[in-house]
């Protein structure tokens, strides 16, 4: 018997995942590995292998390995769900290409059984969190923006670093990257490139009303805080995309960073700036082509 004896998947919203579960589930049976599935997804689990409805806090507690089955979003959800746990996530393509899977559907048997005889690395990934006004956490791995609602007026946002205001933004949005989510809502503000295993966090603006548009590289331990200054229209609080509430003028998030908040697979197949590449579409220019 290898490593892992419970494996846990979480699936795309929308996307078919069948051929992938099915695979996951021969693999399983042959090594006599349970698998588990989320109490809202597990009727999505049709196998051979009958797969054990857990809860999120199960499935992180019993699961030694999770497989995410989807794009880029089902594993942030994925990250999001085993942060602060040793528990590794696999990330299989099902659909569109993303910066985080490591395989596609064909490459599950071999990848499984590298994982299974600990034949692999982790990656560690870093998150960045904040607390909402009325005292909820929240916590992503590629970014958190403050953004500006339509008809609204602009983000107005201030941006204090260990304890001294740095500049103060007008935008359509202030987003705080970690080096994961240099490729996502900071690369369309002309954000730069980073290596995920670089340790920092991205401060930046889309469209800034202003002479100054740069964006801020700061080490994970200064002590950044995003004031909304008096003249913000009201803000949505997005966290890895997903909307988790509004902030107002006078309101103030701090911003902390947590190293190896997760631990992704790698096999050693591609490299970050190989997948970088190809889905940025990355060329040279033309006069050296």
């Amino acid at each position: 018997m290898g490593l892992v004896h419970a494996v846990g998947l979480v699936l795309h919203p929308r996307r078919e995942c069948g051929v992938a579960v099915e695979t996951i589930a021969g693999w399983a049976r042959a090594r006599d590995v349970t698998v588990l599935g989320l109490a809202a997804e597990v009727t999505r689990l049709t196998c051979d292998v009958e797969p054990v409805a857990v809860t999120e806090a199960e499935l992180v507690d019993r699961a030694g390995l999770v497989v995410s089955l989807g794009g880029d979003g089902t594993m942030l959800r994925a990250m999001r769900l085993v942060q602060l746990s040793k528990t590794p996530v696999l990330g299989v393509n099902v659909g569109r290409l993303g910066f985080l899977a490591e395989v596609d559907i064909d490459e599950l048997p071999a990848a499984l059984s590298a994982i299974d005889e600990h034949r692999y690395t982790v990656e560690p990934r870093t998150a960045v969190g904040t607390v909402l006004p009325d005292g909820t956490p929240c916590s992503a791995f590629n970014d958190i923006a403050l953004v500006r609602v339509p008809g609204d007026g602009l983000a107005a946002v201030g941006i204090t670093v260990e304890g001294h205001r740095f500049v103060r933004y007008a935008a359509d949005a202030v987003i705080v990257s970690t080096p994961t989510g240099s490729t996502a809502y900071n690369f369309s503000i002309g954000g730069p490139i980073v290596s995920p295993t670089v340790e920092g966090l991205l401060v930046g603006a889309a469209a800034a009303h202003s002479a100054f548009n740069r964006s801020l590289l700061l080490s994970l331990d200064e002590q950044l805080v995003l004031d909304v200054l008096p003249t913000s229209g009201r803000l949505a609080v997005e966290v890895d995309g997903i909307v988790r509430g509004e902030v107002g003028p006078g309101d103030a998030l701090p911003v902390t960073a947590t190293r190896a908040a997760a631990q992704v697979v790698r096999l050693g197949g591609t490299t970050f700036y190989e997948r970088a590449r190809r889905k940025l579409r990355v060329t040279g220019s033309a006069e050296v082509e």
